[in-house]
C-alpha cells in the first residue's frame, strides 16, 4: 500500500498526513519515491530491510512536498533526513539504524513492535 501526496501541499496538510500515517499504521516508512520506484539508495535499502521481515507496512512518498515532510517528520523524530521508519508510533530510524538492527538480529523483533 503506497500513499502518494498531491503536489505542493501546505505544511498543515503534510503535518496532518504524517500524524495520520504514524497513528494508523503499525509500520510506516517515509521515503523518497515509491515501493516500485525508490528515488534514493537509502530509501531502497530501508525498503529491502523492512521487506525481509514484514509483508505489510505503509510507505509515504515524501518527494512531492519534500521540505514540508522534512519539517513535519523532524517534529516527531528530531531528524530531518529521509527515509524514516516508525513502528507503533515510535521513531526507529533511517536505513542505517535498520541495517544495524538487522546485523544484530533485532530488526524482526523491532518491526513486530516488541
Amino acid at each position: 500500500m503506497t500513499f502518494q501526496p498531491d503536489r505542493g501541499l501546505e505544511q498543515e496538510d503534510v503535518d496532518e498526513r504524517v500524524e495520520t500515517a504514524i497513528d494508523e499504521n503499525d509500520v510506516v516508512l517515509f521515503m523518497k519515491g515509491t515501493e516500485i520506484m525508490p528515488q534514493c539508495g537509502y530509501s531502497q535499502r530501508a525498503l529491502e530491510l523492512i521487506g525481509k521481515h514484514r509483508d505489510e507496512y505503509e510507505t509515504v512518498d515524501t518527494l512531492e512536498s519534500l521540505e514540508e515532510y522534512r519539517n513535519a517528520l523532524s517534529e516527531h523524530s528530531g531528524w530531518e533526513t529521509i527515509p524514516q521508519t516508525f513502528v507503533e508510533g515510535e521513531f526507529v530510524g533511517g536505513s542505517d539504524v535498520l541495517a544495524e538492527l538487522d546485523e544484530r538480529g533485532e530488526l524482526s523483533e523491532t518491526l513486530a513492535g516488541e
